[in-house]
């Protein structure tokens, strides 16, 4: 199972070709199951430039399988613990929100397919799957 990041959905939304777009693009293709996160709703949908904009996102990612935190209180805790062991070897992270996200794959045991620093900079401390 993958997890897809806004990263990468916005480049293929948006018609860029990169690597990881196409790794996405080939995940369609071949019917490979995958999701988003609430995280990743809210950040795309953020990005809508009109309102027809905001409800062809809203209507599409509806569709998709969505992945939560396990439980509210402890999953913030493990971001927590990963943004500071992170600190503690000398990578500082970009967003908080990044770390819910990676914290989200750990727990469901998914793939994530993004094109982030802040996830290959985390792989490199806690055990993210990246694909």
């Amino acid at each position: 199972m993958i997890l897809v990041d806004t990263s990468v959905l916005i480049d293929a939304l948006s018609g860029r070709k990169n690597q990881q777009v196409v790794k996405f693009r080939g995940i369609l293709d071949r019917g490979i199951s995958f999701g988003i996160s609430p995280l990743i709703y809210l950040e795309v949908l953020q990005g809508a430039k009109s309102h027809n904009d905001y409800r062809a996102l809203k209507d599409y990612l509806s569709t998709l399988k969505f992945y939560d935190l396990r439980d509210a209180k402890d999953s913030y805790e493990e971001a927590a613990t990963t943004y500071f062991k992170c600190r503690k070897h000398g990578i500082t992270l970009s967003s908080s929100v990044d770390c819910l996200i990676a914290q989200i794959a750990l727990e469901h045991d998914l793939y994530l397919l993004h094109r982030d620093r802040d996830f290959d900079q985390m792989a490199k401390i806690v055990p993210l799957k990246i694909f």
